[in-house]
């Protein structure tokens, strides 16, 4: 569609705006809204049917989460997924090779989320399937798409690393850059599936990430703001801002039947796929070091995860009442939406302070 609408605009110039990212980037968040709004109740009745009991709820989590969260339908991801492809597919640039390269990312992780969520459902038991069978489908995709961004940046650019608050620094890390991209990708993922745990509480810091680094790559794609913020200007990257925008769309349609109290969950299957599809934009703008400033939110979360699980292993000690962090503070007497927009919160003033390093250098 896009492809037929830029050549008409070389006879009709009143269609020339679809040559431009910003036009297309606020369509894409449009149509994923209008997508998710209008068939986000088919989606939820079908998986309320198909699974029954719903996502099977921890037991060893918040005792208030049995009573008011059973029965809720998971996978909601697929809403999102939807929504952030039919849009991506209208809007977005097909002759773009970073647009393909994030897209397989984002549907390769959301594969491997809805076969956990599925195990999960199906055997009602919080347990899928095995961690390390897990990561290393992770590893295998992002391998490929790290792989992939070097091979369209080309050396040295493709195989270095840049560093906020430095202007010119630079480091050609060479192929090791396969293992630190691959790392940032599933980490990433990782983190953000930590972070669904709350109604609500992942979607909105997903959201304003989104936001966060469609700006980013909209300003790394374009040469005269890349040398006036004297960031690294990545050829292509620019229109990675379409797909963040339909991100934003296709999250502000899901959180409608999200809010409190859910409707339907996240699930794995659209955690991992946004927390993949960030950490590759990420690591195809060149900001990987700024997605950890940006996304701070889901790094606390799986730094709380890490050190519980060393400290216990250590000393059979325990640093938080309950992890992730958001059901520490749970058991603190925090409420749910208390901690819910707290955390929203928590990720505004972090993604100012992400975009504040595009200009302090």
């Amino acid at each position: 569609m896009l492809t037929w609408l830029v050549e008409l605009s070389n006879t009709v110039s009143a269609f020339n705006v679809f040559r431009y990212i910003t036009f297309r980037t606020g369509g894409a968040m449009l149509t994923a809204l209008l997508f998710v709004f209008l068939f986000g109740p088919m989606i939820i009745s079908a998986l309320r049917i198909r699974q029954g009991k719903g996502q099977p709820i921890r037991e060893d989590g918040p005792k208030s989460h049995i009573l008011s969260k059973k029965g809720t339908p998971t996978m909601g991801g697929l809403m999102i997924l939807s929504g952030l492809l039919v849009s991506t597919m209208l809007w977005a640039n097909p002759a773009n090779p970073y647009v393909w390269i994030v897209l397989f990312v984002t549907v390769g992780f959301g594969l491997v989320g809805f076969y956990d969520d599925y195990l999960k459902v199906t055997k009602q038991s919080h347990n899928g399937y095995s961690g390390k069978a897990r990561i290393a489908i992770e590893a295998l995709i992002a391998g490929i798409a790290v792989f992939a961004i070097v091979a369209v940046a080309k050396a040295p650019l493709g195989t270095s690393i840049s560093f906020p608050f430095f202007k010119e620094v630079l480091i050609n890390v060479g192929w090791f850059f396969l293992i630190f991209g691959g790392f940032v990708i599933i980490g990433a993922g990782n983190a953000v599936n930590l972070t669904d745990g709350l109604d609500g509480l992942a979607i909105v810091p997903v959201m304003i990430a989104a936001a966060t680094f469609g700006l980013i790559a909209y300003l790394s794609g374009n040469v005269i703001f890349a040398d006036y913020l004297q960031i690294q200007h990545v050829p292509g990257t620019g229109e990675l801002a379409v797909i963040l925008g339909a991100v934003v769309g296709a999250g502000l349609g899901f959180l409608w039947f999200n809010a409190p109290p859910a409707q339907i969950f996240m699930g794995d299957t659209g955690s991992l796929a946004l927390g993949g599809m960030l950490g590759t934009v990420a690591v195809a703008t060149k900001h990987e070091i700024v997605l950890a400033v940006v996304g701070g939110l889901f790094v606390l979360e799986a730094l709380s995860v890490i050190i519980q699980v060393t400290s216990f292993r250590l000393t059979g000690k325990r640093v938080f009442k309950m992890a992730p962090i958001h059901h520490h503070f749970e058991q603190l007497g925090w409420t749910e939406p208390q901690i819910v927009v707290r955390f929203w919160i928590i990720a505004v003033v972090l993604a100012l302070a992400g975009l504040a390093t595009l200009k302090l250098r």
